[in-house]
């Protein structure tokens, strides 16, 4: 994987870094690679109480010192009002990601390791500092600062008893609060207790998109220890009580092939990199269910994004049983034929307000079947399925009704239930009600493949009625929503009339596996999506040229969800561009070359930094923003790259091959 050498990266550029690294369970680790933390969702272990949710910011940072030859060096950075302090980064020389993130500082006569890994399975952190280089010893201080809050929340100094309880010489107890959970630390040097707050430490980041920025941090005391060179020293932060040497081991243990952090590039580093990515989303959650972690660092699970990235995340891993239990976790929370569309943060009861999931969880059934073959399965699922087209037929939740013509609407007072539901105090950004382009697309996608499982029961009535309905929605559809003055399809109809804006919602007319939009159209709606939408890094949410455009995704919460869907770039969007592309022209090298294009900017981004983020500005350079990590994003890439770059298919054969990735180039997956 891709080594960075930082030495001549400036300041701003390594704050604009980030890294991530997490724990199976949705907790994670993540900064800035300058070791600065510049959100509130920073943090070095942060951990989920109810895995994935009700995460909670433990332990915040570490402030990293040492001695040497008479001299103090600071390998930690923070910002306070006015000043950064310390300056660790101007240190700082190197940084990987891959397999666990590694700094290497370096001054006059010393070098100096630091690694993070987080335990699988476990709420635990261990972080490493090695001296490397030079002849002198060090004399090493670290100060754990802890924040003891919920994700969204911040710290502030308090009056209540927070003290660290000596359970043992080396291994530590933060006593639970009525706020607080218990926090464990151990390590392998000398503790002096000397607690003490440190205040107005400044995330510019929350500050710049219009929330508070600024905390108070809580350190229980110092540990030291001197090292000679290759000597280590080991700080170990978890939600449970600490066996300090298993997990040291167990951290070494699950990493035990890590490259040098200077390393040469693999065979392929794109699939390295992208397997390695979408690991990273997929969790154990409660009572071992499998949960994917939609987005890092804020947002809760989204159901529509875990089940429109399957094949990426799971399928083209082989993670076959996870992707099983995925589909019927949420078939067993369908509910009026609605699947719900999102589990908030608190842990409370799953939300209903996605007119669509539903629609893309028979999506996901299909794709599972492509890969796996699972009759079993389909059995199983079959009936579930054909409920709720019969609950969208008679009408349901959200307004969601089919119409005499056989297209689907959803009319829901104050909420945006398509994918673009940007809402700002009951403000919906989008509004998109009544017959959206891509409802009604994944509307005639899955009556076509419920058809076809229904004609595979031996249901052969039930299946031609299905397959009747089928045809009446494809010859509505293209009467009502084909706009022949612009050359491509309108975004939405309604009682109202049909909305022109020229987005990326119509390309899923073309690219799934049953497009209901008429093939004559296909390269005319490419065409202008390639002309209006596309970018380096993903399509735009709406046509540049169009007044209601917003090219910037930053500022306080308005604005920002004024661009959200309004021009934002999404990476994940190259995904429906390039499906269509394969639909409409087949496969073939051309069309091979032409994906890896499309996709190498995002590949680029991932081999060098771990991760894509959520979404680019829409007005070039197409600075990143939104979320630092997205499972859709990382998932379409992966599956893009995989089937339409390698051209490996899911199939007798090609399944195997899918499932063992290593097959397709020498590689080692984690």
């Amino acid at each position: 994987m891709a080594h960075v050498d930082l030495s001549a990266a400036g300041f701003e550029e390594l704050l604009a870094k980030e890294w991530l690294a997490t724990n199976g369970l949705g907790g994670y680790a993540s900064s800035s690679v300058a070791g600065l933390h510049t959100r509130k969702y920073h943090g070095l272990l942060v951990a989920p109480m109810t895995p994935p949710r009700q995460r909670m910011v433990l332990l915040s940072r570490v402030e990293e010192s040492f001695f040497i030859n008479g001299g103090r060096y600071s390998l930690s950075s923070n910002e306070y009002p006015g000043t950064i302090h310390p300056r660790g980064h101007e240190y700082l020389r190197a940084f990987n990601h891959d397999p666990f993130p590694r700094w290497a500082y370096q001054g006059d006569g010393w070098t100096v390791e630091k690694s993070l890994r987080m335990i699988r399975g476990q709420n635990t952190v261990v972080i490493c500092y090695t001296l490397l280089g030079g002849q002198d010893p060090i004399d090493l201080e670290l100060r754990p600062l802890f924040a003891l809050r919920g994700i969204h929340d911040l710290a502030y100094q308090w009056n209540g008893k927070l003290t660290a309880e000596e359970k043992g010489r080396r291994h530590h107890r933060i006593a639970a609060t009525s706020k607080t959970p218990e926090v464990f630390f151990a390590h392998d040097g000398a503790f002096d207790s000397q607690p003490y707050w440190y205040l107005n430490t400044i995330y510019r980041r929350e500050a710049e998109r219009g929330y508070g920025g600024l905390e108070d941090l809580w350190s229980p005391g110092v540990i030291r220890s001197r090292l000679n060179p290759g000597q280590s020293l080991h700080l170990v932060c978890s939600t449970d009580p600490i066996d300090f040497d298993h997990a040291v081991i167990e951290a070494a243990r699950q990493y035990d092939h890590a490259e040098p952090i200077v390393a040469p590039p693999a065979a392929d580093p794109a699939l390295g990199a992208l397997l390695t990515a979408a690991d990273q989303f997929i969790a154990t959650g409660v009572q071992g269910r499998t949960e994917v972690v939609t987005t890092y660092p804020w947002p809760s699970p989204v159901v529509r994004a875990s089940l429109n990235s399957i094949t990426g995340l799971l399928l083209i891993p082989g993670r076959f049983e996870e992707a099983k239990k995925l589909i019927q976790q949420t078939f067993d929370l369908v509910r009026n034929g609605v699947a719900p569309s999102d589990f908030p943060e608190d842990g409370s009861a799953p939300l209903y307000r996605a007119a669509d999931t539903s629609l893309w969880l028979i999506h996901a059934v299909g794709e599972y079947l492509r890969y796996t073959g699972d009759d079993a399965a389909l059995e199983q699922w079959l009936q579930p399925a054909v409920d709720i087209l019969r609950a969208y037929r008679r009408g349901t939740d959200l307004g969601i009704t089919v119409d005499a013509g056989g297209l689907v609407s959803s009319k829901a007072a104050g909420i945006g239930t398509t994918w673009m539901d940007a809402n700002c105090n009951g403000w919906v950004v989008t509004p998109r009600q009544g017959k959206p382009v891509e409802l009604n697309a994944l509307w005639y996608n899955a009556l076509c493949t419920v058809s076809r499982w229904v004609e595979k029961a031996g249901q052969h009535e039930f299946a031609t009625e299905l397959a009747t309905q089928a045809r009446n929605t494809k010859t509505s559809f293209n009467a009502v929503f084909w706009n022949e003055t612009a050359a491509c399809c309108f975004d939405v109809v309604d009682d109202m009339g049909r909305d022109p804006s020229i987005r990326p919602n119509q390309l899923l007319a073309i690219a799934l596996p049953n497009p209901v939009l008429a093939r004559e159209f296909h390269e005319a709606v490419i065409t202008k999506v390639r002309d209006h939408l596309l970018t380096p890094v993903g399509l735009r949410t709406l046509s540049a040229a169009d007044p209601a455009y917003q090219g910037h995704y930053g500022g306080n919460v308005i604005s920002r969800d004024r661009a959200y869907h309004n021009g934002s770039v999404y990476p994940s969007l190259l995904g429906w561009y390039i499906r269509a592309i394969v639909q409409t022209r087949g496969r073939s090298e051309a069309v091979a070359l032409e994906a890896r294009d499309l996709l190498m900017a995002n590949l680029t981004r991932v081999i060098e930094t771990g991760q894509i983020c959520e979404l680019f500005d829409g007005n070039a350079p197409h600075a990143p923003g939104g979320a630092i990590a997205s499972a859709r994003a990382v998932g379409e890439t992966l599956r893009c790259y995989v089937e339409d770059v390698l051209d490996v298919t899911p199939g007798p054969a090609a399944t195997s091959a899918a499932a063992d990735p290593s097959r397709l180039v020498p590689m080692r997956i984690r």
